[in-house]
């Protein structure tokens, strides 16, 4: 929810602000355009890309915590099988409030989306959609979504969703345009999928879906200061703070290096808390030991630009097969 302290102003005239800009008068009305067309821009609203990865990560936490359930720490089962309707539940409900999310932050964000290289083609900076219409398709999937986990799956569940739902859509969002504080307040919405499949199987936060959250909380901080070095011009036009244009490019690789050492450290972890097996401590020590070797090049790297696409792109890799090797080898 792919991956930025609230501000003493409320959250709801921020939106009512952002509602005013030029663009919104010009937008090309839904009814006027073909029915499919229409279609696909809601559901790129979405960011699919964005929500398949996040709907990856809590499948995994909910393969592993059902595994966990069955065998237990010491090999012996420690509860009963989830029922698969709960398990599908969960999966219905993670897709719909990731989505709202995504679809209520475009909505916010039109503005400096437009620019943005990377988002001026989305539907509301493009004017493909009225903005409304973006703004209420948002507040139908979050407000379907909530009910949904709380009711068909457990309180819990719901409850972490609903607080990385509003966490995202009404502190982070606002905040990346005055803080670099938004990335680290950021990067808890979008750790909590993992442990969303986690409480979706156990119903409770204990110690391993905490550091399966810990994992992606860690992830995300390299992986977006990567992005933030490369597309530093594109988020200064667009007026967000990010870490290379407050605090320059050297404190951003110390930073990159730094939560690249605590999450191979993490990642480990999950063997001791009796989730993960021989297979994945081998995995997790050869990608965190690679991926923590390419940050530490950075020092070295002639263009910074090019060094941090290779973290990023190294970094999607080792969230893959990270989780590849947590469901294999667990």
């Amino acid at each position: 929810m792919s991956v930025e302290q609230a501000t003493e102003r409320a959250p709801v005239p921020y939106i009512r602000q952002a509602a005013a800009s030029e663009s919104d008068a010009s937008a090309l009305p839904t009814s006027a355009r073909p029915l499919l067309k229409v279609a696909a821009d809601l559901v790129s609203l979405t960011k699919p890309r964005i929500t398949r990865m996040v709907v990856a990560t809590m499948l995994g936490g909910m393969w592993v915590a059902s595994r966990y359930l069955r065998v237990g720490a010491g090999g012996e089962g420690v509860g009963a099988a989830v029922p698969v309707t709960q398990l599908a539940l969960a999966l219905l409900g993670t897709v719909l409030v990731v989505s709202g999310a995504n679809a209520l932050n475009m909505y916010i964000e039109r503005d400096t989306d437009l620019l943005m290289e990377r988002t001026r083609n989305r539907p509301l900076p493009a004017r493909r959609l009225a903005p409304d219409v973006a703004l209420w398709f948002g507040i139908a999937l979050s407000a379907s979504s909530i009910p949904l986990l709380v009711f068909g799956v457990n309180a819990v569940t719901g409850a972490l969703a609903a607080l990385a739902l509003l966490s995202y859509v009404l502190v982070y969002t606002p905040l990346k345009r005055k803080t670099t504080l938004s990335l680290p307040i950021g990067a808890v919405p979008g750790a909590i999928p993992p442990l969303l499949g986690w409480t979706s199987v156990t119903g409770q936060i204990d110690a391993p879906g905490f550091l399966l959250f810990a994992v992606m909380f860690l992830w995300q901080i390299p992986h977006f200061l990567a992005i933030s070095l490369f597309r530093q011009d594109e988020y200064r036009r667009a007026g967000l703070k990010v870490l290379p244009l407050e605090k320059g490019d050297h404190t951003t690789w110390r930073h990159i290096v730094g939560y690249l050492a605590l999450l191979m450290v993490a990642s480990m972890l999950l063997v001791p808390l009796g989730v993960a097996g021989p297979v994945y401590f081998g995995v997790a020590v050869l990608l965190g030991g690679a991926f923590f070797a390419l940050g530490a090049c950075g020092l070295l790297a002639g263009t910074k630009a090019r060094w941090a696409r290779r973290v990023f792109f190294a970094s999607m890799v080792y969230l893959v097969l990270l989780f590849a090797a947590l469901m294999v080898g667990a």
